[in-house]
């Protein structure tokens, strides 16, 4: 098919019939109409997307006939277009906190579509300004001024903006294997050389040192105040999601705290997936009773309902955005809806204690896993992270990818970490029922007993 000509009426055909499909209830969708549904999202990735994706998804590369398309979903139970069931122990990557289209989240949003899906740009819209006052109330230290966003990666540009601004410095302090995003201001804190060298050069004065060593931050803030650099934070993840739900020692953040201090440097912890429950706590930084200078909020904050992000700092920081408040700016983000839904979470998450459903299950999940290590410790090396926030450390990649393909074929679903290919997330929704749990055990085991 040739592409490279314009074809409005095409355009308007391919529009409408996908926009009519959505608009049936799954049972006036017949099995031909399905089938298109999924033959044709294969070609249209291939076509519009990116082909490298069909030949790294599970979806398609191990799949008997014809590839799985996502279509719908319920608490922790994933569908795909043809009907085909998965238990979902991924959770979005940490997107789904509260369950796949919890009915309150599912309900604050309709209802706020029905009355503005959008605000005027020029009026003052109450659910953002009452959201942020929530936010404020939660967060530990003096947190109280934000911006909301769509996405955790611009919430931590965000972030590196306001601690510029405020300290009148350039330089940041990230760490080995942390993961804060893919905009060009995210990358340069990335510690992953596969994802910033294809790339080149980015922002000048990041320095990486290894995630958990307070000493080495120290190190460098001292070395780069001794040539004349100066650092306007330092930016670290309570625990580290994509390296591998790593969990720094305990005396790590009270550490830094200090340090920073110290030398008049801000901190800043992106709590973009640690955040609202994921780890057994409020925020990931609760475990050791720390209170940043700024928080990044993103993934679970829209409840799995909306896209939305947000970064938050103390009245003092704040300040140097009151002189000109469209120094940082969105037309979308922080939208009515997204505000709906990212209440209607918070309201979820403190009701049915998901914070405290996190660190149960996830306690029950690791001591599960230490016997399954115990048993097969040639496959299953260690179990890492907090809460359901968790990694099973395999002893090598091809290992790994064995343990997620067999899940896959027994209708789970679960994935790697990005900047640890040997570790293996285990991520649902908080509030996933222990039978499932259960079943993902029962089968996780037989996998890892037939490697």
């Amino acid at each position: 098919m040739d592409y490279s000509t314009r074809n409005i009426d095409d355009a308007f055909f391919e529009a409408s019939k996908m926009v009519n499909l959505v608009s049936k209830s799954d049972d006036e969708i017949n099995q031909e109409e399905r089938t298109w549904i999924a033959q044709s999202t294969y070609d249209n990735f291939k076509n519009h997307i990116n082909k490298g994706f069909l030949e790294y998804r599970k979806s398609v590369t191990e799949t008997e006939g014809i590839a799985l398309t996502d279509w719908s979903g319920q608490g922790s139970i994933l569908k795909d277009v043809l009907g085909r069931e998965f238990i979902d122990m991924l959770g979005g990557f940490g997107l789904y906190s509260p369950g796949i289209r919890h009915p309150k989240i599912v309900a604050a949003a309709q209802a706020q579509l029905e009355r503005s899906p959008q605000y005027s740009q020029e009026m003052l819209d109450p659910l953002r300004a009452h959201l942020a006052k929530v936010i404020a109330k939660l967060t530990p230290g003096d947190i109280q001024y934000g911006f909301f966003a769509n996405s955790g990666t611009e919430a931590v540009d965000g972030a590196m903006k306001l601690a510029k601004m405020y300290t009148g410095k350039n330089g940041f302090i990230s760490t080995i294997r942390a993961f804060h995003g893919k905009s060009l201001g995210a990358l340069s804190l990335m510690g992953k050389a596969v994802y910033r060298e294809p790339v080149g050069r980015l922002l000048d004065g990041v320095r990486h040192v290894p995630f958990g060593d307070a000493d080495a931050v120290e190190e460098q803030i001292k070395s780069a105040i001794e040539v004349g650099d100066g650092i306007a934070a330092v930016i670290a993840e309570p625990i580290q999601g994509e390296a591998g739900a790593i969990v720094p020692p305990d005396d790590y953040w009270p550490k830094l705290r200090k340090i920073c201090d110290k030398y008049g440097v801000l901190l800043i912890a992106d709590e973009v997936q640690t955040g609202f429950g994921r780890t057994g706590t409020l925020f990931g930084v609760d475990h050791w009773n720390v209170a940043p200078d700024i928080m990044c909020f993103g993934k679970a904050l829209g409840g799995g309902v909306i896209a939305m992000s947000g970064f938050f700092a103390s009245a003092k920081i704040w300040k140097v955005l009151e002189l000109n408040p469209f120094m940082h700016t969105t037309t979308t983000g922080g939208n009515p809806i997204a505000c709906a839904a990212a209440l209607a979470q918070i309201s979820v998450l403190l009701e049915e204690d998901l914070a405290g459903q996190a660190k149960e299950k996830g306690a029950y999940i690791q001591s599960k896993l230490a016997e399954i290590q115990k048993q097969y410790p040639d496959v299953l090396s260690d179990v890492t992270g907090k809460g359901l926030l968790l990694g099973m450390v395999f002893t090598d990649d091809e290992t790994g990818f064995e343990v997620v393909s067999g899940l896959f074929k027994r209708g789970i679903l679960i994935s790697g970490t990005l900047n640890n290919s040997r570790v293996v997330r285990i991520e649902p929704a908080l509030n996933i029922p222990y039978e499932l749990i259960d079943k993902f055990l029962v089968e996780l085991k037989d996998v890892i007993k037939n490697i």
